[in-house]
């Protein structure tokens, strides 16, 4: 019978242990290929001086990519693969990494956008993106926030004294000779002082909030920030109930889907969000694409005015209401109470209005096309799968509070063109 508790030496290095054509392996062969000049300009530790040596950015960057690929967000997560997990023991080469390390590294946003750019330069150059349209859509993530962190002015106000106490206390225990450790007394303090900073950042948005509820003619609404993340929204989400969330925007080039743009929002609505992101598509490619594609919510009058770049506006024209009209011989009628008989004239929607500028004349006119409806189904093809495969790779919950971070959509950002490299397109 087999034993299968019996120790058995085995003489192997980790490049063996992968086979040929492991993803690690591909990971690794792009991570290798990038310019990484900014990370390494901000090693402090270098050869002949004082310091720990510092872990190679190639490594770090190499692991989060390969993890965001698995599905896994969490920096004391990634640590236990890498000492579990023969790819990514392969991709660390026997060099330790601690969760903190990898932590502290998602917090390199400039870098990420710096990689992401030459990504979708060096797919384009090989014709792979050809950037001809780029469809854009929005997606709502969990944030990190609890639902019961939420609070009103008055309470945030008194959280914020509490906390304030708490920091001048934590001070005050530095010089005491039977205190806690000075480990301790820095841990406690430390997270007494993120915790006052919250709750600053708290009050300081709610009149944001506050704009952001008020209706015309109704009561204003109290707005409440969450004790814990202060730059999370509760929204409205598809199974109809409401949770702290970030809206996170894609930009994705319709043929290659590979995504092009992103960026992260604190409001609920996709108005008002299209001209950042033609900016930033411009700033990253170079040019902008033939066309733009979106759907109902984004169009605003403004923001096509605001685009000054070459690209066509593809979004569904709103289908107006009917129009009553008013005769001499339903005038009668009208008089006495009967509505019935008032005939309503269809509005097309497709045709100039009154005050449209030449944009959005345009865009109406465009919108009545066969070639504008063939492309609005691409982009529902392009959106909800990119969506899909975002959420399949564990965008559904933002292990890290702060709207700075959602860097996990970054780094699927970056999966997408090595993806796109991977199957040759």
């Amino acid at each position: 019978m087999p034993d299968r508790n019996q120790v058995v030496p085995r003489a192997s290095s980790l490049e063996s242990l992968l086979l040929p054509g492991h993803w690690a392996r591909m990971v690794w062969g792009y991570v290798e290929r990038q310019n990484m000049s900014r990370l390494y300009a901000g090693i402090k530790a270098v050869e002949g001086g004082p310091g720990r040596p510092a872990i190679a950015p190639e490594i770090l960057f190499a692991l989060w990519l390969f993890a965001t690929w698995e599905g896994v967000g969490s920096a004391r997560r990634l640590e236990q693969l890498t000492g579990e997990d023969d790819a990514y023991r392969g991709i660390c080469g026997g060099v330790d990494v601690n969760y903190h390390t990898l932590a502290d590294f998602r917090h390199e946003v400039e870098a990420m956008d710096e990689l992401l750019t030459d990504s979708i330069s060096s797919l384009m150059a090989a014709g792979a993106v050809k950037l001809k349209a780029v469809a854009q859509d929005g997606m709502r993530v969990r944030a990190s926030a609890g639902a019961a962190s939420f609070r009103r002015e008055d309470k945030l106000k008194d959280h914020l004294e509490t906390a304030r106490k708490r920091v001048a206390q934590l001070k005050a225990y530095v010089d005491d000779p039977v205190g806690e450790s000075p480990r301790k007394q820095a841990a406690q303090r430390r997270a007494a002082e993120e915790r006052e900073a919250y709750l600053e950042a708290a009050l300081a948005r709610l009149p944001e909030l506050a704009a952001i509820k008020k209706k015309p003619g109704q009561k204003p609404e109290d707005a409440r920030r969450s004790t814990t993340d202060a730059e999370a929204t509760v929204m409205k989400m598809g199974d109809g109930g409401f949770r702290p969330v970030y809206h996170i925007e894609f930009g994705r080039d319709t043929a290659s889907q590979v995504i092009v743009g992103v960026d992260v929002v604190t409001t609920g609505s996709d108005m008002g969000q299209m001209v950042p992101m033609v900016e930033q598509v411009v700033d990253r490619c170079g040019r902008a694409p033939d066309d733009w594609l979106m759907d109902g919510g984004f169009p605003a009058h403004d923001q096509m005015d605001s685009v000054t770049t070459p690209t066509r506006v593809m979004a569904p024209v709103p289908k107006p209401k009917a129009k009553k009209t008013t005769t001499d011989e339903t005038a009668g009628h009208e008089a006495a109470g009967d509505v019935s008989v008032t005939p309503k004239v269809a509005v097309d929607p497709h045709q100039r209005k009154p005050g449209d500028s030449t944009a959005v004349g345009d865009w109406r006119e465009r919108m009545g096309t066969d070639e504008a409806k063939a492309l609005d189904k691409a982009r529902a093809a392009t959106a909800e799968c990119v969506n899909a495969q975002a959420r399949n790779l564990g965008l559904v919950l933002l292990p890290v509070r702060g709207v700075t971070f959602p860097r996990q959509s970054r780094g699927l950002s970056i999966c997408e063109p090595l993806k796109a490299a991977k199957q040759g397109r």
